[in-house]
């Protein structure tokens, strides 16, 4: 196992005030606190606590202790402290022509041999029939729980 690089948080007095601000008032998510506490007990300048120390004593894993310093250094307060949202957009994988496609072929015959389709099954006739290049079997299911249609 390799050893992790240890990170040393050096907060200034601002930096300081503004985890204490955060940590000390109710109205922040549990988490944003967690992360302003943890770097207030990692700062050199103050406790400068061991990860193993900090984890005890909030009550979480070291490896959460270690994230949290390292991204302070490698990028700055807000980005320790606050979640970061995801910036891709998740796209559909079936547009609605598509998913009509995949709605009609379900409620088709299975084919010949088959008491009735699988997802894999409708999956690998979506990529026969050219609808789709290719297409998990779960997206295949996700797509047609959220449809209204139902066989029957």
């Amino acid at each position: 196992m390799a050893l992790q690089e240890k990170f040393i948080v050096r907060l200034t007095a601002e930096q300081r005030d503004e985890l204490e601000r955060l940590a000390a008032t109710g109205k922040r998510s549990a988490a944003t606190i967690l992360r302003a506490r943890i770097l207030l007990k990692a700062d050199a300048e103050g406790p400068g606590w061991a990860d193993d120390r900090i984890a005890d004593a909030l009550d979480t894993s070291t490896a959460t202790v270690a994230r949290i310093p390292k991204k302070f250094v490698q990028q700055r307060l807000q980005a320790a402290v606050q979640r970061q949202r995801p910036t891709g957009r998740l796209y559909r994988k079936l547009d609605g022509a598509q998913e009509a496609q995949l709605a009609a072929l379900a409620c088709s015959p299975p084919p010949q041999g088959q008491a009735r389709w699988t997802m894999k099954l409708l999956a690998d006739k979506l990529v026969e029939l050219q609808v789709v290049e290719a297409i998990d079997p779960a997206t295949v299911c996700r797509t047609l729980k959220k449809t209204r249609s139902r066989r029957g």
